[in-house]
């Protein structure tokens, strides 16, 4: 019998074969054997990586190194694009009367968009998001670590010495790029905080702490709300927390930023950017220069 039968499906089958049972007795009968309503989980690794273990292993010594010194230990990510005007959006509202949306969700009909870029403290709890206007770039990327310093980081760690960020592989802070790393020395150099990046393998990213101590708590926290205006998705995101202690700040980031933007043509030759020796494609620093 085919195992995706609903019970009335199952009820039918085996009228069919000359035996009657109702519904509940059939509800009964899975739950006894364990068969229970569940949803697809995204566990499975689409690929691997020879170095995926060692990378793993690096982040924790690093992390605990770091911890133990005072040093924040923050990470990185960005939700995805949300669209700005009367669009739907999952989930449901206790209200009095239905939330009308426009039936199809076409961009030309939006009146701006909003992209969360968000910052995850580790030691503390706290989340901080940059809601960006433009476009998910590098250099917003980093205009939204600069915030997050001058605004969190430096007021909570005002002796630290150095900053690790946990992020992924790809997306505006691809460890690929040199255009992310140009803008990371920018930032150090404007900071006088030295950086160090540690990037998660390829298709880890669910390990990466933002993806589950904190980002669930945004969408829950804006679950059923019409995105209208840039200020409606702060103040939303501003009440994420939890009853462990989380809580969240939000910035808008107010900035048009370019895409395809290029780096230096002499970065790579005079490039100040310290790779690790040890797996250097995903472990290196931006210091401070003169």
């Amino acid at each position: 019998m085919d195992l995706y039968l609903k019970p009335r499906e199952i009820v039918s089958e085996l009228l069919k074969k000359g035996y009657s049972v109702s519904r509940n007795i059939v509800r009964y009968l899975l739950k006894k054997h364990e068969y229970v309503k569940r949803k697809a989980q995204k566990n499975i690794t689409m690929g691997g990586h020879p170095d995926r273990n060692a990378q793993f292993e690096n982040i924790t010594q690093l992390k605990q190194d770091y911890l133990d010194a005072g040093n924040p230990v923050i990470s990185m990510d960005t939700k995805k694009k949300e669209l700005l005007g009367t669009f739907y959006r999952n989930g449901s509202l206790y209200t009095q009367a239905a939330i009308q949306t426009n039936d199809h969700d076409f961009p030309s009909s939006a009146t701006g968009s909003v992209i969360p870029h968000g910052f995850y403290d580790l030691k503390r709890n706290t989340g901080y998001i940059t809601l960006g206007t433009s476009h998910d770039t590098s250099e917003f990327a980093c205009d939204s670590l600069f915030q997050w310093w001058v605004n969190e980081g430096i007021i909570h760690y005002p002796k630290a010495k150095s900053l690790l960020i946990l992020c992924d592989g790809g997306g505006s802070n691809s460890s690929r790029h040199y255009i992310f790393k140009e803008d990371l020395q920018k930032t150090a150099n404007a900071l006088g905080l030295e950086i160090r990046i540690a990037h998660y393998p390829p298709y880890t990213s669910k390990y990466n702490p933002i993806e589950h101590r904190f980002f669930p708590h945004v969408t829950r926290a804006c679950e059923g709300v019409v995105f209208d205006s840039v200020e409606t998705v702060k103040t939303l995101i501003s009440r994420t927390s939890t009853s462990k202690g989380l809580t969240t700040i939000v910035h808008i980031l107010d900035k048009i930023y370019e895409t395809g933007r290029k780096y230096a043509a002499d970065f790579k030759e005079i490039m100040p950017i310290v790779f690790d020796t040890h797996l250097p494609k995903w472990n290196y620093r931006a210091i401070p220069q003169e």
